[in-house]
């Protein structure tokens, strides 16, 4: 009896270290997490939803890999994330393995977690028709985080007219990183809105393309621009009427310059009696978050810019 005794102690022991050495890892594991915030905890331990169209990644779209704000794990590819126009960071893809599916307390919904430490990302649809895959994965911006690709930037400056258009355009090609809407070609430092739209800081609406040079060149984009409103029209485009509505290239290097002066003679030798000016850049300054990504954010489509086939 003793020697079981003293076999089935051991045991205990042994069984006992093991549990210790498993928790310590375990410990171990949790303490490796990111430290959130109470409104990050809220979301991904306890599957709360950020409200829509609040999201720091919602018009994100930017080369680069999202990841797991509880532990970094990589998630999505930026090449896979679209607009839906939802509220929400939209994917039709996940990185291989990186995502848990499970039914919604709801008994209706598809969740999805983080596969590696099972945060709490959003959900899952299927059958919308959004893109070729037909499937949307509608994220919370504040269950990820973002790590950017290494890739070249450039940077564009057009105006034609109220920015909302003209941002809603550009901002869908492919290749284009980011957009801003803002004034520039003033007089007036930090101009308000209303100084310029009151035409007296001589500046214009104008936005500011970001966008990746091995995806979209410069003369893509200006020819894009030349299409998406009429640059026949002095002094005002559609309705807006105003020298702080003009049609205006602003060129960052000669080569731009080059491409835009190039560009307005083929137009003008078919025939269009081109306004736009070409004009070197100067500062940008940035509009009101109202005024970005307007149409993406009410739904709206342009009322003074439409799209004309001209080249």
């Amino acid at each position: 009896m003793k020697r079981v005794t003293g076999l089935f102690c051991l045991l205990l022991f042994f069984i006992a270290g093991h549990a210790q050495t498993t928790n310590s890892k375990t410990e171990a594991k949790i303490m490796e997490y990111n430290k959130l915030t109470p409104f990050e905890e809220w979301v991904i331990q306890q599957k709360g939803t950020e409200r829509p169209n609040t999201g720091k990644f919602n018009n994100h779209y930017e080369n680069g890999t999202y990841v797991c704000r509880q532990c970094n794990a990589p998630l999505y590819s930026s090449e896979d994330k679209f607009k839906s126009h939802c509220g929400w960071p939209s994917f039709d893809d996940e990185i291989l393995g990186a995502i848990t599916k499970k039914t919604d307390a709801d008994g209706m919904r598809t969740e999805i977690l983080c596969a590696n430490c099972g945060g709490h990302l959003g959900h899952v649809f299927f059958g919308e028709g959004f893109t070729n895959k037909n499937t949307r994965h509608c994220v919370n911006s504040v269950s990820m985080g973002f790590i950017p690709a290494k890739v070249q930037e450039a940077k564009a400056i057009f105006a034609s007219g109220c920015f909302w258009g003209t941002e809603y355009y550009l901002s869908q090609l492919p290749g284009v990183l980011a957009t801003t809407v803002g004034f520039t070609g003033g007089t007036v430092e930090n101009p308000t809105s209303e100084e310029v739209h009151a035409g007296k800081s001589g500046h214009v609406e104008a936005v500011e393309v970001i966008y990746d040079p091995s995806k979209v060149d410069y003369e893509t984009l200006a020819k894009i621009f030349f299409e998406i409103h009429d640059p026949t029209q002095a002094n005002g485009q559609g309705t807006d009427i105003g020298p702080q509505y003009r049609s205006v290239v602003f060129y960052t290097d000669h080569t731009q310059k080059e491409v835009a002066e190039n560009l307005i003679e083929e137009l003008k030798q078919k025939g269009y009696g081109v306004v736009t000016e070409v004009k070197e850049a100067g500062v940008f300054y940035k509009a009101d978050e109202k005024h970005q990504d307007y149409y993406f954010r009410t739904s709206g489509t342009p009322t003074c810019h439409k799209y004309t086939k001209r080249f």
